[in-house]
């Protein structure tokens, strides 16, 4: 007994320091300095980052932190995420059994009769002889020893798939986060654009009785009658609209909330939401780290190179112990006696012979899925800086476009305002009220969609930037890294 013990000893050694395959070096990523577009950083602060910061001081709208909060909470994109990372964690704990021992209990009883053919029986013989019971109660040992890594491989594989689904639950995290913000601000946006309507359409009512009076006393004629209805028609038809769509939004963020669809409560107006006076993107090297879609794309590489070992190990051949410890008897009564005692161990190996290319087909197709995990993981991180330089320009022009828009609507009330003095002062008709009015409908909508779009900027920024999911909930405990780089909350 001493001797197998040793030798399982001297086996399991051998096992610790053998796997197949290549092991894990994440590959060389071609890095900018700095983003695109990315203003110019005081110096000693070109590592800052909108994404270090939380959400919730982000976004200073309380109303709109609640909303965050409960979507977070209840959102079903994110229960949905949730679970898959707990099935991917269940099979890391499934796969790693293997590499244990496998001991069952068992117990069985059998009885049976020996044909006559073969001990046949004379007259002298006892018939009864032929028929006989069996006992047997004891443990049963399973174990393969993994001397080429195959089950490790298997497990490292099934850890980044965890991992990776981890960090999918964190994108889809931040995603919501941001549809919720977009939503919110599409839904302030659609008041402001509702106000405006509503105070314009106050305004051209009252003109229009006012050229009505004048074209009975003779002074306007029937022309500016018609163009004055028209302005009325035209915004009054933009009302309904406006209110459709503002149910639609709210419909929208109810279902985010996990909710049935619903009023949704406000904060402060969209002109009167704070906007930082800078947004800092930080080093493009960081992004590696903060991203979940290029971690989870590491993850799937992970496992892709862990596959690799998998199926290399079958080209060797698969040893186990079996054994078995019990009692075993013909007789009830004599089966927990001291001589009904039994044991056995044994060493089996099997070696793939002949398999018409099966193993070596599966290998290829290992090595070639590495190769498009590769390929993907690249892309993913190419595509992680095209969209943080593309929201940068976006918003750094959306910026300067709403100046300019807001110049231009400053200088339509300007018109408007003199406008009406002349015609006050008889100098023009009331056909030029009606223009700069129409002018200025228009010039205040579209400032209310820049403003919307400045501010969303912002949101996509912070959502290609990876930020948000190191605290989406209050009170979650802070991501710890191991030495190698791998998240290990949880691990």
């Amino acid at each position: 007994m001493n001797r197998i013990l040793l030798l399982i000893s001297a086996v399991l050694w051998f096992v610790s320091g053998c796997a197949m395959g290549p092991d894990y070096q994440r590959p060389p990523v071609s890095s900018p300095a700095q983003f695109r577009d990315a203003s110019e950083a005081a110096p000693g602060r070109e590592a800052e980052s909108l994404a270090d910061l939380s959400w919730f001081e982000l976004y200073q709208d309380d109303q709109l932190r609640e909303l965050i909060r409960t979507a977070l909470e209840n959102n079903y994109d994110i229960r949905i995420a949730v679970a898959r990372v707990l099935e991917a964690r269940a099979k890391v704990t499934g796969t790693g059994s293997a590499l244990f021992p496998q001991i069952d209990a068992g117990a069985g009883a059998a009885r049976q009769r020996t044909s006559e053919n073969v001990y046949p029986y004379t007259e002298s013989s006892n018939r009864a002889n032929l028929e006989s019971n069996y006992f047997q109660g004891g443990f049963n040992l399973n174990w393969e020893l993994d001397i080429w890594g195959r089950i490790r491989r298997q497990t490292e594989a099934a850890r980044a798939e965890w991992l990776a689904q981890e960090w999918a639950r964190r994108a889809v995290t931040i995603s919501i986060l941001a549809e919720v913000a977009r939503a919110y601000l599409d839904l302030r946006e659609l008041d402001l654009e509702l106000e405006i309507a509503q105070r314009t359409l106050a305004s051209r009512e009252r003109s229009l009785e006012l050229i009505k009076l004048r074209k009975q006393e003779g002074v306007e004629t029937r022309l500016e009658v018609r163009q004055a209805e028209t302005l009325v028609y035209s915004a009054s038809a933009r009302i309904p609209a406006l209110e459709g769509q503002i149910r639609q939004t709210e419909n929208e963020l109810s279902v985010l909330l996990a909710r049935s669809p619903g009023d949704i409560p406000r904060g402060p107006a969209l002109t009167q939401q704070p906007v930082p006076p800078e947004i800092p993107a930080g080093l493009p090297s960081d992004l590696l780290e903060r991203r979940p879609d290029i971690r989870e794309s590491e993850e799937t590489l992970i496992a892709a190179n862990a596959q690799i070992g998998v199926a290399k190990a079958l080209y060797f051949p698969r040893l186990s112990l079996t054994g078995f410890l019990g009692l075993e008897s013909q007789d009830l009564e004599d089966f927990i006696s001291s001589h009904s005692d039994t044991w056995s161990i044994a060493a089996n190996a099997l070696q793939p012979v002949f398999n018409a290319g099966r193993i070596r087909s599966m290998n290829d197709e290992a090595r070639a899925r590495y190769l498009q995990m590769l390929a993907q993981y690249d892309k993913v991180i190419q595509n992680a800086f095209r969209e943080v330089s593309d929201t940068l320009i976006g918003y750094r022009k959306t910026r300067e476009q709403r100046a300019q828009q807001e110049l231009l609507v400053q200088s339509l009330q300007d018109r408007l305002r003199l406008a009406n003095r002349r015609f006050i002062g008889g100098i023009d008709s009331y056909l030029q009220v009606l223009d700069a009015e129409k002018d200025l409908f228009d010039a205040e909508l579209s400032l209310a969609q820049i403003r919307r779009d400045e501010l969303l900027h912002i949101v996509y920024l912070y959502k290609a930037l990876g930020g948000g999911w190191r605290e989406a909930v209050p009170g979650e405990q802070p991501v710890q890294e191991t030495g190698d780089g791998k998240d290990a909350k949880g691990l």
